[in-house]
């Protein structure tokens, strides 16, 4: 049996952070496994064909990189957006942290140019949301753009292969544990593989294989809110005063109707509507590029639920909901929003004569009612409403809505402030362990375990 001091799962942001931690002070053996390939072998193949073909694992999520390789690469410098590391870590070390793993970004290529700094504009912006009954978030955000973030985490790699063994196209099966204490993985393949240390960071689509382990183990999950909603698309210059100030505006409205958290994410001045697989099931997502501009800006509103007792399974709530948009549409579905409001689906005809073209080429026409709930809906079109007040144009029979969107981080292993689990040596980090929703917070988070480990093992010399 191969034994190393650490192995990582999962090479997305936060496992590659722990590994440039690591390697950085002091000299351990490494090895870092993930289910999906090499950077350089990643390919989508609905860029070459007539839309999503369900790819298992999706390349566009999994292998060297993570979900981040083919996001637009936006690095969000706040402690208030992206994660839930507040809970963990004090603001003043948090926002220390983040400067941190900002400049190790900045090192391997990220531009300088920061967004979210012109605060007579963004106090301007903040007056007209809160007359519209919604709330800014403000933060400074770094944009990378889809293209350049392949070459920034090639540099990481670069970087990391020197010193550590990466393997791809390796998936874990299962955490080996004995008393108490992790003691390694087995692969899928029926490798064992040994450590006295195990840093499991896989991701969104590994969210449900590690609630699954936790199960097996005995760890105590918390259960996250449920993020169900749309992908929004309308002419770039509705949103322009605001993304050129801010690129990716962030506004949370609670709505009269039920009075449920709603929320923008991941804004894409001029980008293009995309959209990625979780093994059987497609949903949709958005992607900008530094250099290569489209006439359209899109975002999602997602709508936080939070379930009580007995439910504990939001992630299966999330994947029956997309399963629903793709046995109607047979993937994505798009709407326009005045066929929404009429009560009726769109058509291949009223699409065609739409301002608004759309930049997901095969998404089918058809009608958003039959998949989310009254409530869910309710709640989206209040939200845009409220947008409509502070960037006239939102609100348009033109928009365009595209279902659903999904993001399966709705699970929370229970962990100390090193993120440690009750399994003594066993890290959970990332998207996949609930605790962060984004580039920054998972690389810090990386950073903060990989300390931990750091901070043993020189206790031991």
């Amino acid at each position: 049996m191969l034994s190393y001091d650490v192995i990582i799962v999962g090479c997305g942001p936060a496992g590659i952070f722990s590994a440039i931690e690591l390697v950085k002070n002091i000299d351990l053996s490494i090895l870092m496994l993930d289910m999906g390939p090499q950077l350089e072998e990643r390919r989508c193949s609905a860029e070459r064909g007539p839309g999503c073909v369900r790819c298992n694992p999706c390349y566009l999520l999994t292998g060297w990189g993570g979900s981040g390789a083919f996001s637009d690469g936006k690095l969000t410098l706040s402690t208030e957006v992206g994660g839930w590391l507040d809970e963990y870590i004090k603001i003043d070390e948090l926002n220390r942290l983040i400067e941190y793993v900002d400049g190790i970004y900045v090192k391997f290529g990220a531009p300088r140019q920061l967004y979210g700094t012109d605060i007579g504009k963004i106090e301007e912006i903040e007056r007209k949301a809160a007359l519209a009954g919604l709330k800014l978030i403000p933060s400074r955000i770094r944009h990378l753009g889809t293209e350049n973030c392949s070459r920034i985490l090639s540099a990481a790699k670069q970087f990391l292969q020197r010193r550590v063994e990466i393997r791809t196209s390796t998936e874990v099966k299962s955490l080996l544990v004995e008393n108490g204490q992790v003691k390694g993985v087995e692969t899928k393949g029926g490798e064992k593989l040994k450590s006295k240390y195990v840093v499991v960071a896989p991701g969104r689509v590994g969210a449900e294989w590690l609630t699954s382990e936790a199960q097996v183990n005995g760890l105590k999950t918390l259960t996250n809110p449920v993020d169900l909603g749309v992908r929004v698309e309308v002419p770039a210059p509705v949103l322009a005063e605001l993304t050129e100030t801010l690129y990716e505006p962030k506004f949370i409205y609670y709505s009269r109707s039920f009075d449920d958290m709603v929320r923008t994410f991941c804004m894409n001045p001029s980008g293009e509507v995309i959209t990625e697989s979780y093994n059987d099931i497609v949903t949709v997502n958005g992607q900008s590029y530094a250099e290569k501009k489209t006439g359209n800006t899109n975002f999602a509103v997602l709508v936080s639920t939070k379930f009580t007792e007995p439910f504990k399974e939001p992630i299966a709530y999330g994947k029956y909901i997309a399963r629903l948009a793709n046995l109607l549409g047979g993937g994505i579905l798009v709407q326009r929003l005045g066929d929404l409001e009429a009560g009726r689906r769109s058509t291949e005809a009223r699409l065609a004569r739409n301002l608004v073209i759309p930049t997901l080429k095969f998404a089918t026409p058809g009608d958003l009612s039959f998949i989310l709930p009254y409530r869910y809906l309710e709640d989206i079109k209040e939200m845009l409403q409220a947008m409509d007040k502070v960037a006239p144009g939102v609100y348009s029979k033109h928009t365009l809505l595209y279902g659903v969107e999904v993001k399966f981080y709705s699970s929370r292993l229970e962990l100390n402030n090193n993120f440690e689990t009750k399994i003594k040596n066993l890290f959970a980090i990332g998207d996949g362990a609930g605790i962060t929703r984004g580039l920054i917070q998972a690389s810090v988070s990386g950073v903060v375990a990989a300390r931990e480990i750091e901070r043993r093992e020189r206790c031991k010399q």
